[in-house]
């Protein structure tokens, strides 16, 4: 059986290389083969003996090269390709997709708590891919923890739709949970009804009902999959918000958010959903999203 493949998509931004280095790490955890994708448009033929000052392929070389570099000083034994094509970066991407376990891309933000600035390529890829993509920023540019300060323990997060199953979904998380012998938190907004509010705030009790009612039909959902990966300790999170506020509020600390996407939207529909949309632009941890039927 041939190893899977992680595809890395490379520009020369540190985002970039902190996605190879996240590529790399779930690479090595599977037994993968790691792809280092760099596309450019302009790339020229070879020229066998074209001098270095000359070389008009040299800076894009040079990412995919520097990439590879410093993936295998951290994974000296990991099987790595290294392709440089001609080529937009999106269609380049999806081909790439088409073959690949999973594309992992980076993601650019000015802040730890700041929205990310997520491009059209990106934004396409994620829209589009019909594995998962994950996105990554880079490390460096997160706040370091106050000294001294308790954070929340590492776990997977996964947003959770009760409308419809997400099978895919949930096979990603928990196997992301598994491999990295992390608990995987799952987590459902359900808003409270209308009549559950009064003028000085949401009626307790309502809150109660609805809770209790969306974590039985959670735990269902949830039922064969804890079943296959008895391993995994699993927590529930329900609350009475909204599935983006919820999500926002659950994910600090997490090591790897999973969402998903419906391939199928309706027509003039956001190219994402709701969910997924809060989650790229305001989880500062690695995200994953998951197409879905």
């Amino acid at each position: 059986m041939e190893p899977d493949i992680i595809t890395a998509g490379l520009d020369g931004s540190p985002e970039s290389l902190a996605a190879a280095h996240w590529a790399a790490d779930e690479a090595d955890r599977r037994g993968a083969v790691l792809r280092l994708l760099h596309a450019w448009i302009l790339l020229a033929p070879e020229t066998p003996g074209t001098p270095p000052d000359r070389d008009r392929n040299a800076h894009a070389r040079q990412i995919v090269l520097g990439a590879g570099e410093a993936v295998r000083e951290r994974h000296p034994n990991l099987q790595l390709v290294e392709e440089l094509v001609a080529s937009e970066a999106e269609p380049a991407l999806l081909r790439a997709a088409e073959d690949s376990r999973m594309v992992v891309l980076g993601s650019r933000a000015l802040g730890t708590w700041e929205s990310f600035l997520l491009g059209d390529v990106s934004l396409d890829v994620v829209s589009r891919a019909e594995g998962p993509v994950v996105l990554v920023r880079d490390g460096r540019r997160a706040a370091a923890p106050e000294a001294g300060a308790a954070g929340p323990p590492q776990r997977i997060v996964v947003g959770m739709s009760l409308n419809a199953p997400c099978d895919r979904l949930l096979d990603f998380a928990f196997d992301a949970a598994a491999r990295r012998r992390l608990p995987l938190q799952a987590v459902h907004g359900r808003p409270l009804p209308v009549n559950a509010y009064a003028p000085w705030g949401a009626d307790p009790d309502a809150a109660a009902e609805v809770t209790a009612e969306a974590t039985g039909a959670l735990h269902e959902a949830l039922r064969p999959w804890c079943a296959r990966f008895p391993d995994v300790e699993v927590e529930l999170t329900v609350l009475p918000e909204s599935p983006t506020r919820a999500l926002v509020q659950s994910v600090p600390g997490a090591a790897l958010l999973a969402v998903g996407r419906r391939r199928h939207r309706p027509f003039l529909a956001p190219r994402v959903g709701p969910v997924a949309h809060a989650a790229i632009h305001h989880a500062t941890c690695p995200v994953a999203v998951v197409a879905h039927d």
